[in-house]
């Protein structure tokens, strides 16, 4: 059988899930005019991460009285401090659909020791939203990066909720249309929608959630890097530039020159409109072929950036074995870098569809998948 190769390649074979693309036509010259060797407490270093804070909420919408914090640790670390500052103060649901959730749940659980419920679904689907108690503590996240799963809308969140919402919002904002008087905890990092690098985290505090702050101290101690408050009253500098620990003002830079690109072509609306290109061209692909899904079960709740597929043909004696030989056949013709599903997830691919990604680059890549296939599945037939 001769297995016929494409034509065309992607011009940009990066998929990765994070760190993701960065925005097209990257060069490091558009980092010219990091204050390198400065330091981030100089009036310099200052300007530049209150501008970073100033240009997230321009281009996101977020309300002018929730807070915007730049701090350590990426998503992880921003998760990780609101988790250790608010929690406690009364009941707690952990929604869990995909490794990430499943790991706050780990932290909340076994290390904070609350006796939180815990609301899990399986890969592909998501929790019922309908069930959740939101006079608790809710902690989930917004769009499940290693499960292609996101939550439709915010609709099932009452706005007289008594509980905080907490949302880690990693791979959904600049993506998805996030609603801020539904959230009163956002996280997110760098390196995901806007291409950004690694080890820095956006904290987004509502009103709320600054009222918990100032009117509760949690039972065990905060390291120094977790601490919000002082004396009873927020720490205001953290939100105005004025960082936990030292940041890399390169990665500083970088951020903002995502942030001018996403103003440039038309802000949030055509940073959404950009992911959901990128997952048309995978969707539609799949849906031509009987051999591949969305691992994502219901249409609604499809991910438009962290888009996960699995492999259905009968004839696939070893699920994880082929879905990882496919990848390593793709990335081995240099058209398709890091799309393996992640290590948690069910077997199969993950295609990073966020705003940095071209849509053309997508849609050359998807006879390739088909040609990859094919080739495994005829090895398969003659090993």
């Amino acid at each position: 059988m001769v297995i016929e190769t494409p034509a065309a390649r992607p011009a940009n074979p990066r998929f990765s899930s994070g760190p993701c693309a960065k925005l097209p036509a990257f060069s490091l010259d558009m980092l010219a005019d990091a204050p390198l060797g400065r330091s981030h407490r100089a009036a310099i270093g200052k300007a530049r991460l209150k501008a970073a804070i100033e240009e997230t909420r321009a281009v996101l919408g977020i309300p002018a009285e929730y807070r915007i914090g730049i701090v350590p640790a990426s998503d992880t670390g921003a998760v990780e401090m609101a988790m250790w500052s608010l929690l406690g103060a009364r009941g707690v649901e952990m929604l869990a659909w995909e490794s990430f959730g499943a790991g706050w749940v780990t932290d909340v659980v076994k290390q904070l020791k609350l006796d939180a419920a815990v609301r899990e679904a399986p890969y592909g689907e998501i929790v019922d939203f309908a069930q959740v108690d939101f006079d608790k503590d809710v902690v989930f996240t917004w769009n499940g990066t290693t499960s292609g799963v996101r939550v439709p809308n915010g609709d099932a969140i009452p706005a007289d909720r008594q509980g905080l919402t907490i949302c880690d919002a990693t791979s959904a904002a600049f993506a998805m249309d996030l609603p801020w008087d539904k959230l009163d905890v956002t996280t997110f990092s760098w390196q995901k929608v806007m291409g950004g690098e690694g080890a820095h985290g956006m904290l987004i505090l509502g009103p709320r959630a600054v009222e918990r702050l100032e009117s509760y101290t949690p039972a065990w101690p905060l390291p120094k890097i977790f601490r919000l408050t002082k004396g009873g009253k927020l720490i205001e500098g953290i939100f105005e530039g004025e960082t936990i620990n030292t940041p890399s003002m390169l990665a500083v830079e970088d951020y903002l020159v995502a942030l001018a690109w996403g103003k440039s072509i038309g802000g949030l609306p055509a940073l959404i409109a950009r992911s959901n290109a990128n997952f048309a061209a995978v969707q539609s692909f799949v849906d031509s072929k009987p051999w591949i899904e969305n691992l994502a079960v219901d249409p609604a709740t499809r991910s438009n950036t962290s888009v996960c597929l699995k492999f259905t043909d009968p004839r696939i004696a070893d699920g994880a074995a082929f879905a990882k030989a496919v990848a390593r056949r793709l990335e081995t013709e240099g058209v398709a870098l890091d799309i393996g599903a992640y290590r948690d997830a069910p077997a199969g691919l993950r295609i990073w569809c966020g705003a940095t990604v071209e849509t053309a680059d997508v849609a050359a890549l998807m006879p390739w998948i088909e040609w990859a296939f094919e080739a495994e599945i005829a090895a398969q037939a003659a090993a």
